[in-house]
Formats: C-alpha cells, sequence, structure tokens
C-alpha cells in the first residue's frame, strides 16, 4: 500500500462505514476491511482498476464521480475518502461537496503543485514539471486540476467546508513534521486533510 494510504488508514476509525471515490486498485479498503474492521465501498471510473477491485473481494461501483453520486444518500457513509483522485476530477467542487454529502466526515489527500521543488524546476526550466508524486509528462497525466495546499485550503473556505486535520507529506508520500509545518505550501510535497461539511458545525 501506498505510503499516504497508511497517513488515511490512520485517520479512519476502526469499525466504520468507509466509501472510497476514486479507490483505484481497491488496497485501500481491502486494508481496512482486514485490519479495522471496517465495512468498505468502492467508487471507480477505470474498468482496469475496477475489475482489480473485483479481484481482490472490494465491493465497487463503476460510476465517474464527476457527473455526481445520487446512487448514495446524505450521511451514507461514517467516512468518505478522496486520495489522490481530486486533482484528477473535471469538477473539484462537486467532488468535495458530494464527499461533505455522503459521508459523516471526509478525508482528501492530493499532491502540492505549491512545493518547492515544482517550482523551481517551473522556474529554471520553463516546462511542466514532473516529480515522484507527479511523475507523468503533462500530456499523458490524469491530473487535469493541480492545486496547491493554499488553493485547498481557500476552496475549502469558499465551500463552507471546515478543516478538522492537516498532515504533510514529503515526495515519498510519507508523514512529514517540523518545520514543514510553518511553511506548508512551499516544503510540503502533499497533504491529507479531515474534512466536515458546514451544516454538521455545531
Amino acid at each position: 500500500m501506498r505510503p499516504d494510504l497508511d497517513v488515511v488508514a490512520r485517520m479512519v476509525p476502526a469499525d466504520s462505514r468507509v466509501l472510497d471515490l476514486g479507490c483505484g486498485d481497491g488496497s485501500l479498503l481491502q486494508h481496512l476491511a482486514r485490519h479495522r474492521g471496517c465495512r468498505v465501498q468502492g467508487v471507480e471510473v477505470s474498468s482496469d482498476a475496477f475489475h482489480e477491485c473485483i479481484a481482490r473481494g472490494v465491493p465497487v461501483l463503476h460510476a465517474d464521480i464527476d457527473r455526481g453520486l445520487p446512487e448514495f444518500a446524505d450521511d451514507a457513509f461514517d467516512v468518505a475518502v478522496l486520495s489522490q483522485t481530486l486533482q484528477a476530477t473535471y469538477r473539484p467542487a462537486l467532488a468535495l461537496s458530494e464527499l461533505t454529502r455522503i459521508g459523516r466526515q471526509g478525508i482528501v489527500s492530493f499532491p502540492n503543485f505549491g512545493h518547492i521543488g515544482i517550482r523551481s524546476k517551473l522556474a529554471l526550466f520553463g516546462r511542466m514539471p514532473t516529480s515522484s508524486v507527479l511523475p507523468q509528462p503533462w500530456y499523458e497525466t490524469t491530473n487535469i486540476h493541480l492545486c496547491t495546499i493554499t488553493d485547498f485550503e481557500r476552496l475549502c473556505e469558499a465551500r463552507g467546508i471546515r478543516l478538522l486535520e492537516r498532515h504533510l507529506l514529503d515526495s515519498r508520500g510519507r508523514q512529514v513534521d517540523g518545520r514543514a509545518r510553518r511553511g506548508a505550501n512551499l516544503l510540503a510535497a502533499g497533504a491529507v486533510y479531515r474534512v466536515d461539511a458546514p451544516e454538521r458545525a455545531a
């Protein structure tokens, strides 16, 4: 399992109902079911990844997040996850809205395009950069709405989404602390947030 998924998994309460939007091959959900006692459900648009989930025994719905998810009622799950998926959607604001509608709480992770390594490559070479977090060239990447940590936080503020918890990631997807916290938008290669919908603010 990817290191960033390990960070996400530790944020999910044991025995909870979990929906993973853009679940990929289902490795996170498989881990949560086996080791955390969670009841899991995936949503995936890729046919190949959908069949990988089936092979793992992970329940999965073949659906497109960008079209909304009317199949799921409000608060249908304890936790809804968007792990390294938000930047690959055509409608990130809708994806966030669905995340916080369906899940009582949400977990979101994404690569930070404001990281110093990305900025430096763009400034020095004048080309769309690649990195261990963003390895594909611009003409092959599925990432179509890259953002920075600041961009994400401002989107949440504009939508009234509460930020409850934040973990910063290094270029390998591992959790980092220390000085990265003081300059997260520059020094963190990615981030994982626990979020809540505005109407649930008591």
